[in-house]
């Protein structure tokens, strides 16, 4: 069953071409270029992304934003935590391509069981990436504490 949400805040986007093609948001804000990568079989022109791109980015955004939201809760600041997020894609063993991601959580300012808490709580509860992908994308965690 999946829960309703009260929307809030709504991002458009369009694409054309595919892979190979162009995506841009309807506010212009995100305008870019989309080729697939040489690894993949595709021409890997330079200056472009791949949706892949765009998800790492979005997901690193949020998942910083869910890490610092769960640290004020428990009045640590872990608003200066760098996140990365890896996201890959490759074949599925059932067919069709899927995509995995290793979140890596660094703040040598809060101590190493802190942050893992801090970001176990976020990826478990608040960050609507991990709520999206839990149980469709193998999601890991690395966290990288002081």
């Amino acid at each position: 069953m999946v829960d309703k949400i009260d929307p809030k805040f709504t991002a458009t986007a369009s694409a054309t071409g595919g892979r190979n093609g162009h995506t841009a948001t309807d506010d212009g804000i995100v305008s870019v270029d989309l080729s697939v990568p040489k690894a993949m079989g595709g021409p890997g022109k330079p200056d472009t992304a791949t949706p892949e791109h765009l998800f790492a980015a979005g997901y690193a955004a949020c998942f910083g934003g869910a890490v610092d939201f769960v640290g004020r809760q428990h009045k640590v600041n872990a608003a200066n935590a760098k996140i990365t997020a890896a996201v890959s894609i490759g074949p599925r063993e059932g067919g069709g391509f899927g995509l995995s991601v290793v979140l890596t959580v660094e703040d040598p300012s809060v101590p190493q069981a802190t942050l893992e808490t801090l970001a176990q709580e976020a990826h478990a509860k608040i960050c609507p990436y991990s709520h999206a992908t839990r149980g469709n994308v193998d999601v890991a965690l690395s966290v990288k504490g002081g």
